[in-house]
């Protein structure tokens, strides 16, 4: 056989390294495709988180997130309050948790006119 034939060890050497290049980067791109969220497609949502608060030594929940600032506002939640979400061991005040506290830091003061 000579070097010019598809058949030869350098032509399917050169094949097989550029397939799998090839196989390769299709991997990245499906990859890079499947985490892409893409606005009204049929991929689902993240889940709302669900809070659970203690107020005046008793269980308030399951809360969303607006129903917990509503609880902030009225200032029954504080930095101190108990508090647990799914996932979470143990009760834990909102000063230790920080999905919560995040909540907390974006509810605006009480308006005073």
């Amino acid at each position: 056989m000579n070097n010019d034939s598809f058949f030869s060890m350098d032509k399917l050497v050169e094949f097989g390294l550029g397939m799998a290049m090839a196989q390769q980067m299709v991997n990245v791109m499906n990859q890079s495709m499947q985490n892409m969220y893409i606005p009204g497609s049929a991929q689902t949502l993240p889940k709302p988180e669900i809070y659970y608060v203690a107020v005046d030594g008793t269980q308030v929940g399951p809360l969303n997130g607006g129903e917990l600032m509503h609880l902030v506002n009225q200032g029954k939640v504080n930095k101190d309050t108990l508090c647990w979400m799914p996932g979470m061991q143990a009760w834990q005040t909102v000063e230790q948790t920080p999905a919560v506290l995040k909540l907390i830091a974006l509810t605006p003061p009480p308006l005073n006119i």
